[in-house]
């Protein structure tokens, strides 16, 4: 069996957004043996002795927290890789819970637990307004685990403390001491040519992504490229037509962008540097009588398919490399039915095999079918009367595998919809 090189296992939030308390959410697979070989895969690591998921569904009524969790998961990533020049642009993101006096001036805190070339990390720091209140970093190189840095900020002494792992190679004296108050250690650590943290800051780099407008998120650039090699168009087509899109061929021509061009509603420009914009036309070609009947150039297609083509590059590349995704609300502008067929391609081991993990929020009742997702793959989030956001896993209610999900979810069996009033 493949072993999974780099992957997403859990992550924890507190005090920041809508979540007061610590929260969290994991990609570990229950004991179900429904969709076990399709839905979950074995990581083959140390110090994980469970299958994970390859997807996970957040679902909640508007402002219930559930594109909190990407928000989180986003400031996390950003500050492991912030240069100094916008640190204090990002600090002033970093929101606590605002309807309790006692955490708006206390420190967020956020840990992640991954894998990275085929070695489990748990990662985590609090940080202030003022610093960073502390930072960790445990490397499972056994079951066991091992803290290979831990430093935490001593309010009577205004100084840090520092524990250092036997196995922690490099200048740990020297990058401790120049490691400014309000950055990270690992950030810094890399800055100063560490070798051995390299995997876990290239996780934060390369291996996760996280879309917030579905719509115009993805870098349709990865679409454009599949474009330019027979191999690559035929794999777009491939996946177009297996999609349900009546088409049988692609073609791309480039221009020269018209001069005193002010805007071009739904066209795709391509800026090269250092060369002039050029007008990407991209047409698809739709099965007829005559292979010239129905040529559409992209813009004269529906919203839908224009998404789904722009983005179809971005999604090949997420499976074809491993890559984390997180989507919020996926179902913008595509049918139930492309997103299920989307889906469905993480489940693939065929399409999907170096187990891609795929996260996302949803509105869709309709993608809540055990046909397609496990009782283990859905969350849910709600907020309790005091504003703050609490997540749950929808095997809490311990469904019956042949229970119909969207109807008992609609009809308020698991929580987490709107509050709506019966109008009078």
């Amino acid at each position: 069996m493949f072993n999974a090189r780099h992957m997403l296992i859990s992550f924890k939030v507190k005090n920041f957004r809508s979540f007061k308390d610590c929260q969290s959410f994991t990609m570990t697979a229950g004991r179900f043996p429904n969709h076990q070989e399709e839905n979950t895969f074995n990581a083959n690591v140390e110090g994980l002795d469970k299958r994970l998921l390859r997807s996970l569904a957040f679902y909640g009524a508007n402002a219930s927290g559930k594109t909190n969790v990407l928000k989180a998961l986003q400031f996390m990533q950003s500050f492991v890789l912030a240069t100094p020049e916008n640190l204090s642009q990002l600090q002033s993101q970093n929101q606590t819970f605002k309807f309790f006096e006692g955490t708006r001036h206390q420190p967020s805190e956020f840990e992640v637990a991954f894998v990275q070339d085929g070695v489990r990390y748990d990662y985590g720091f609090a940080t202030s307004y003022a610093r960073i209140e502390k930072e960790w970093l445990i490397q499972y190189k056994n079951s066991r685990g091992r803290h290979l840095f831990q430093r935490s900020y001593d309010s009577s002494s205004g100084d840090y403390h520092w524990k250092f792992s036997p196995f922690f190679k490099g200048h740990k004296s020297l990058w401790s001491t120049v490691t400014r108050p309000d950055v990270l250690f690992l950030s810094a650590a890399i800055q100063l040519n560490s070798q051995q943290l390299l995997p876990v800051y290239e996780w934060f780099q390369k291996r996760l992504v996280i879309i917030f407008n579905s719509n115009f998120g993805f870098n349709t650039a990865l679409t454009l490229n599949l474009l330019e090699s027979p191999e690559g168009r035929n794999g777009l087509l491939s996946l177009m037509q297996d999609a349900g899109f009546d088409i049988n061929g692609i073609q791309l021509r480039r221009e020269a962008l018209p001069q005193n061009t002010v805007f071009l509603r739904d066209k795709m420009i391509e800026q090269r540097p250092g060369q002039p914009p050029i007008l990407v036309i991209i047409t698809l070609n739709h099965p007829a009588d005559h292979p010239d009947y129905a040529m559409l150039e992209l813009e004269e297609e529906s919203q839908g398919t224009q998404v789904f083509f722009r983005n179809l590059g971005a999604w090949m590349n997420v499976l074809q490399n491993g890559v984390v995704l997180f989507v919020d609300e996926i179902e913008s502008s595509l049918h139930p039915l492309l997103i299920k067929f989307l889906i469905k391609k993480f489940h693939s081991t065929d399409h999907n095999p170096h187990n891609a993990q795929l996260i996302f929020t949803s509105h869709s009742s309709e993608l809540m079918d055990l046909e397609l997702l496990r009782r283990d793959q859905i969350w849910l989030a709600r907020k309790d009367e005091c504003g703050n956001s609490i997540l749950y896993p929808l095997t809490k209610f311990k469904p019956r595998q042949d229970a119909s999900l969207m109807r008992a979810y609609l009809r308020g069996a698991y929580g987490a919809l709107p509050p709506i009033k019966e109008q009078t």
